[in-house]
């Protein structure tokens, strides 16, 4: 048997209402050297049934059925059985549209130096319901070269997981999903961030991102606020240890109890905080824990101090950026945006 240039994994529990679309929006791809890897996790549903009817109808549909371990082991397994030169996940509630194999695969090829490629996404929900998650996907979207995900990976996962393609040589050298207190997509993409991987979307609506209130990143405990603040201060700090000619010493924009509790996460590896930039006066000029609150008019000159800005309101970190660009600071390597 040939071996097909891609595998597309998609692990499924407990998803017939919607694993039989996901599918069928991969069948229909105008690109057809694939093989898609659909794991049943164990599901108490159809979905295992729905699986089994599209392989009767579609060679190229290999279900694999397993016992429930959870979407590491499911996405795992799906990678230990993949043939394909290029790894795409795809997620049994969402959209793939019928470009996206074709045009992911085609700028892989077309530069050997890109090691994960994704797309811009569409947003598959209420906006008015779920204005916060819309507000995510317009912020993504925004990311598209490799320097713009680069510099914003410690904000947020600047992907759509279900939306990435990789090659398959990079799994076998750096490994795949680790299991842990922490969401497995945006750690993969750390570490191989970290390990110097060249990322870049395609800059076409390739697939429609659903979010239906019962999607695992809203409800695990893997995914929460807190567990994306661990495991990115675990790689922000070796970041700062060569991207940061002031290491250890940073400044702290925002200085609110919310962004000292994160950032203290920061300072258990090592990182020392040696004061906090405000905008409110309440709080300029009262220490906190004996460390001086400054406004930012009174930031030091470029390239004497690394600053690490913790704010998370809206718009915030636009015009931050802004104003630190205004004062002479350049992204990566003055400043950073982490929250």
């Amino acid at each position: 048997m040939s071996r097909p240039k891609v595998s597309v994994t998609m692990p499924c529990y407990n998803s017939e209402d919607t694993v039989g679309r996901a599918v069928e929006s991969i069948l229909e791809q105008s690109f057809g050297d694939f093989e898609l890897l659909a794991v049943d996790d164990g599901s108490s549903d159809g979905t295992a049934e729905v699986l089994r009817s599209y392989a009767r109808m579609d060679e190229r549909v290999k279900p694999l059925l397993l016992a429930h371990q959870g979407v590491v082991g499911a996405a795992n397994a799906a990678i230990s059985a993949a043939r394909g030169e290029y790894i795409a996940r795809m997620d049994s509630d969402d959209i793939s549209l019928p470009a996206r194999l074709e045009k992911q695969v085609g700028l892989l090829d077309a530069d050997p130096d890109i090691g994960l490629t994704s797309c811009i996404v569409g947003f598959g929900g209420d906006r008015d319901k779920c204005e916060g998650y819309a507000c995510y996907v317009d912020w993504i979207n925004t990311l598209t070269g490799h320097e713009a995900i680069s510099l914003n990976r410690f904000v947020e996962f600047p992907f759509a997981n279900p939306s990435i393609m990789l090659r398959r040589d990079l799994l076998d050298k750096h490994g795949a999903f680790r299991d842990g207190d922490f969401p497995e997509d945006y750690e993969l993409v750390l570490r191989l961030l970290e390990a110097g991987v060249r990322m870049e979307k395609v800059e076409e609506e390739l697939l429609v991102w659903n979010d239906p209130p019962d999607r695992l990143s809203r409800t695990h405990s893997k995914y929460s606020v807190e567990a994306f603040y661990s495991i990115k201060s675990s790689y922000l700090y070796r970041w700062l240890e060569s991207g940061n000619a002031h290491h250890p010493e940073v400044m702290m924009i925002g200085s609110s109890r919310i962004a000292r509790k994160r950032a203290a996460m920061l300072e258990a590896h090592g990182v020392e905080i040696t004061g906090y930039v405000d905008i409110d006066p309440r709080k300029i000029g009262r220490p906190i824990g004996g460390k001086p609150v400054i406004s930012r008019d009174d930031i030091p000159p470029a390239g004497e101090c690394f600053l690490l800005s913790y704010v998370a309101s809206r718009g915030a970190r636009e015009e931050i950026s802004e104003f630190l660009q205004s004062r002479g600071y350049v992204m990566g390597r003055d400043y950073l945006l982490v929250a």
